[in-house]
């Protein structure tokens, strides 16, 4: 499976929206500031708020692209919708 996914700061200001295939291991490497100069090093995005899953890389590119062109009011609706507290869901996984 591939996952396109949404991280959040502590405060939910900032966000990020990536793919992955293994999406536990790409979280990990998020919370544990892998590359320190990345964007979500700086701001301290290491919450998962959002994924969703499709068998192919192409679909979860796709998905990652149009998500990502999406205006922050609808990022946010997206990530209300299936997670309305903003909680993290990585020890869920």
């Amino acid at each position: 499976m591939y996952y396109a996914y949404i991280l959040a700061n502590a405060t939910n200001v900032a966000i990020y929206t990536g793919v992955t295939r293994d999406l536990v291991c790409r979280v990990a490497q998020h919370r544990a500031h892998a590359d320190p100069a990345s964007y979500t090093a700086r701001y301290d995005i290491t919450k998962l708020v959002y994924f969703e899953a499709t068998p192919s890389i192409k679909s979860a590119i796709a998905r990652e692209k149009q998500i990502k062109s999406w205006s922050r009011k609808r990022k946010n609706a997206l990530v209300n919708r299936r997670n309305p507290g903003w909680t993290d869901l990585y020890p869920t996984l």
